[in-house]
């Protein structure tokens, strides 16, 4: 089991959860943050810090965003597992869900 980051962190990109993961496994796409399943160490730290309330233990993910499990894991299919991601900075793609979202108007 992992932490998931869901549909309220599109076109947010807060970053405060980054600055608290201490193991670097949370990653920038284009739209939304991703938390590298096999890097989290199931610590929580990101959790409370999400302004958005976006990320949940995989469990716990709700109904209208199950599709975001399979995004988060998804999301790493092709970069593998670098290590951190710090040493990857930005990645320019988002998962499909995502991809099909219209821009949000409030986003920052």
């Amino acid at each position: 089991m992992t932490y998931i980051i869901a549909e309220p962190c599109v076109d947010v990109i807060d970053k405060a959860c980054i600055e608290e993961c201490p193991v670097d496994c949370i990653y920038e796409g284009n739209r939304m943050l991703y938390i590298h399943p096999d890097e989290c160490v199931d610590c929580g730290a990101c959790e409370p810090v999400c302004p958005v309330e976006a990320i949940f233990y995989e469990d716990d993910v709700p109904e209208q965003w199950r599709d975001y499990i399979s995004a988060n894991y998804d999301f790493f299919d092709d970069l593998g597992s670098p290590g951190g991601a710090s040493k990857v900075g930005k990645i320019e793609k988002d998962a499909g869900v995502v991809v099909g979202l219209p821009p949000r108007e409030n986003a920052h």
